[in-house]
């Protein structure tokens, strides 16, 4: 059961990092059309995707956080 939990627990864990990269990714694609058109409007499309990859790793996060917690009172 420990087993199981640890492995979802990074599996988790790699999903907050791939997700934190995507957001960044998408964050510094809007900062650099924004900086090449001038434009805040050409780029909603990327802050969209900027936001959706923020609340994944939000979710990923809060899941991991339930994890630990069930790792923690498995353990006692």
């Amino acid at each position: 059961m420990e087993y199981v939990l640890i492995a979802a627990l990074v599996f988790l864990c790699i999903m907050v990092l791939v997700s934190l990269i995507r957001g960044v990714v998408a964050f510094l694609r809007t900062t650099k059309i924004d900086l090449e058109s001038g434009e805040g409007e050409t780029a909603t499309d990327m802050q969209l995707a900027q936001n959706k990859a923020m609340f994944a790793r939000i979710k990923y996060q809060a899941l991991a956080i339930v994890v630990v917690a069930i790792i923690i009172a498995v353990a006692r």
